[in-house]
């Protein structure tokens, strides 16, 4: 297996004193987005090229997915060897199915299903040596386009992120797919897109901040996350009610695309701060982590963030769009009772605190100022369900 790859010193100029921090952009380098795309993989592979490809895939989504996957790759001549993903991406896991396919002389993987399939599809590659190829079937996270993979443990619980030296080859967004899921995964992937924008203002706005890779951040990189948060924001009530209709329209494919590319290049290229480390935190507490999606975990990040940079009037703001749109704005919505459970709330912000992404906040970032902030941000949220309502959101977990 090659060595971990570490990203940072390839943007360092190490012949300056001290160490000068370019700016760098970083992204997929194919994104083919449509309905009906999943039936033309083989056609895409040829980019590749490919002639032997791996898809792994969940059980659940080889019943799905499995055959016009197969009769895709068949029909432009490529052999395709299945194997099957236990939906977390762990290093048991990903040692597991890369052990697998190493002896199957494949020289691609295509990775079918969410955000934990596509991250261990991509672990996978890099293991092997061989490009990866991401077929989100829902567009709840940005996942599909990053040259990066959060592991976690068995229990799922957030234990490391893994770095790579390219992004995915190929991303292949299905919107006939991501409209036939669950419409509660597009408004999860709407917080995690809505985020892209507050974190990386704030690692624009700060010299000293950086990416995901250790570059400073682009205009490119803060425009696409800004024009990422405003798609949403514009487009996302019109496209949560088309796919409840089960239809595709320009809101769709706008919010489908905000969600996947526009995020993922935004986070990775624009950084990543205080909402993530919260999201990530969060996943300590098991209650947290089985009741909600990564993207409403980062929606309590988003308001947790403005909290602690002291921007109340625009965290209302945002608040009262997230629960217009469904996702949580208190705790209580993500099974977490502030007052029971502040003992291992308290042990989640020491593990937030811990993130390196806390940096890039223009101040030291304590567990307590976590703390304090994630708290105001409840009752925050409190007060704009008490005005509101949250029926929104109620409505979308009885779906």
């Amino acid at each position: 297996m090659p060595e971990p790859f570490l990203p940072n010193p390839i943007y360092a100029v190490e012949d300056s004193d001290p160490p000068s921090v370019p700016r760098a952009l970083i992204s997929p380098h194919r994104y083919i987005q449509g309905p009906g795309v999943i039936d033309h993989l083989g056609r895409y592979l040829s980019l590749v090229p490919s002639r032997r490809a791996a898809v792994l895939i969940s059980e659940g989504g080889q019943k799905r997915f499995g055959s016009r996957v197969g009769e895709s790759l068949k029909r432009y001549g490529v052999e395709a060897v299945t194997a099957l993903f236990d939906g977390e991406c762990s290093v048991a896991e990903v040692d597991r199915v890369a052990g697998e396919l190493a002896s199957k002389d494949v020289d691609a993987i295509i990775a079918v299903g969410g955000g934990k399939c596509l991250d261990a599809g991509k672990c996978v590659a890099y293991r092997l040596s061989i490009p990866a190829v991401s077929c989100p079937t829902v567009a709840s996270t940005d996942a599909p386009c990053s040259a990066l993979s959060v592991m976690y443990t068995d229990e799922g619980v957030l234990e490391a992120v893994e770095f790579f030296p390219s992004n995915p080859a190929i991303v292949v967004v299905d919107t006939q797919v991501v409209v036939d899921a669950p419409v509660r995964f597009l408004v999860a992937g709407i917080g995690d897109a809505l985020a892209t924008w507050y974190e990386a203002r704030t690692c624009f706005q700060n010299p000293a901040a950086r990416s995901a890779f250790g570059s400073r951040i682009t205009i490119a990189a803060a425009t696409i996350a800004k024009l990422c948060a405003d798609t949403v924001r514009e487009y996302g009530m019109a496209a949560v009610a088309s796919v409840r209709e089960g239809k595709i329209d320009e809101a769709v494919e706008r919010v489908v695309e905000a969600n996947t590319l526009l995020s993922g290049v935004g986070f990775e290229s624009g950084g990543l701060a205080v909402t993530h480390a919260i999201a990530s935190g969060l996943t300590f507490l098991p209650q947290a982590h089985h009741a909600a999606l990564h993207g409403e975990l980062v929606a309590i990040g988003i308001l947790t963030q403005l909290a602690l940079e002291d921007e109340l009037d625009e965290a209302r703001e945002v608040a009262a769009f997230l629960a217009e749109i469904g996702l949580p704005v208190h705790l209580d919505q993500i099974g977490v009772d502030l007052e029971r459970d502040v003992e291992g709330l308290r042990g989640a912000m020491e593990g937030a605190a811990s993130f390196p992404i806390v940096a890039n906040e223009p101040f030291e970032v304590t567990p307590e100022l976590l703390f304090e902030a994630l708290a105001r941000a409840h009752d925050l949220g409190l007060e704009v369900t008490a005005s509101k309502g949250d029926e929104p959101y109620r409505a979308l977990r009885a779906a």
